[in-house]
């Protein structure tokens, strides 16, 4: 008896520091209708960084995120020759998170920089023109500490795309970008990390703007 209960003692501390980050819900690419086309061998990687981005256009809500993630698709391959999504999940204003590019495959980019070992994360919406949601905040953070918790990735290499493409773009825009700045984004997705439940919640509006938050939107159809 005595040997079981060190023994289950040393399991609990082994396994202790594992798991913590709980896997956040997420719109599998199937359920939106996904069709993207083969993605050579040669672009598969390993990741090592977490780039968070923006859309870069104004979220309006004038169409429903699954549609509007079925459109990005088809743009980038019609437009671009990019053969999926380029970012590998998508979140939309009501804090919904879409699968996008298979995670073994590197991004695509209108910058230039490194793609090989990056996961994008994209959120919906126009962050140097308006507020990014709280839900979209919340499930970013939910989702990198995931991320991170189950590619292996150091919290310490989550970033803006601003920081992978310098001088480039303002990728993801100042009014989330703050959070990555300031270390506070990367503090939140250690406390998940480690199973703690953090107050993730975004700060005041920046004294130059934006003010307006981003609309919410419809359910899927």
């Amino acid at each position: 008896m005595h040997r079981t209960v060190i023994f289950l003692a040393l399991v609990s501390l082994a396994t202790s520091g594992f798991a913590q980050a709980t896997k956040p819900a997420i719109v599998m690419a199937q359920q939106w209708g996904s069709s993207p086309q083969p993605i050579d061998d040669s672009r598969k990687h390993t990741p090592h960084w977490i780039t968070i981005h923006h859309a870069g256009e104004m979220w309006l809500a004038k169409k429903s995120p699954d549609q509007y993630v079925r459109d990005m698709q088809a743009w980038g391959q019609r437009e671009k020759h990019w053969p999926d999504l380029p970012y590998h999940f998508l979140i939309a204003p009501d804090g919904r998170i879409f699968e996008g590019r298979a995670l073994i495959y590197e991004p695509d980019t209108n910058t230039k920089y490194e793609l090989k070992g990056n996961i994008g994360v994209e959120m919906m919406g126009n962050f140097e023109k308006q507020r990014p949601s709280p839900q979209q905040i919340e499930s970013c953070a939910k989702l990198t500490a995931w991320l991170c918790q189950e590619l292996k990735i150091d919290p310490d290499h989550v970033r803006g795309h601003k920081d992978a493409a310098p001088n480039q773009t303002d990728c993801p825009g100042k009014d989330f970008y703050r959070y990555l700045e300031d270390g506070q984004f990367r503090q939140w997705v250690k406390e998940l990390l480690e199973g703690k439940s953090p107050e993730i919640r975004g700060g005041p509006p920046l004294a130059e703007g934006p003010t307006d938050p981003i609309p919410t939107t419809a359910p899927i159809r």
